[in-house]
């Protein structure tokens, strides 16, 4: 989860179902949780990149594992956004939401 959290700048912005979470810290932590509640076997597709000046916009496409009714393995899937923005000389994400 450490080199996960690393990909997020200092002040960025998760915002999962439910309440928004803050910080690289907090989305290490609120990723850890997901793992730790079962969540696995991520696979992410990228459907566009635009930069914007020093923004870079990408969207896509992510499925997951995670438990469902009576413990069995349930597929979750959906849409993904991110925005990152170059800092220094790499990028890192300020704002990643999916539904």
């Amino acid at each position: 989860m450490d080199g996960l959290k690393g990909l997020y700048a200092t002040d960025a912005m998760v915002i999962p179902k439910g309440a928004a979470v803050s910080g690289a810290e907090g989305i290490g932590a609120f990723f850890a949780g997901l793992k730790a509640k079962g969540f696995d076997d991520p696979e992410i597709q990228v459907k566009s990149a635009q930069m914007k000046g020093d923004l870079l916009l990408v969207t896509g496409r992510w499925a997951m594992n995670g438990p469902g009714e009576g413990g069995a393995k349930k597929a979750f899937e959906g849409n993904w956004v991110n925005v990152l923005e170059r800092q220094g000389d790499g990028w890192r994400t300020v704002l990643h939401s999916w539904n």
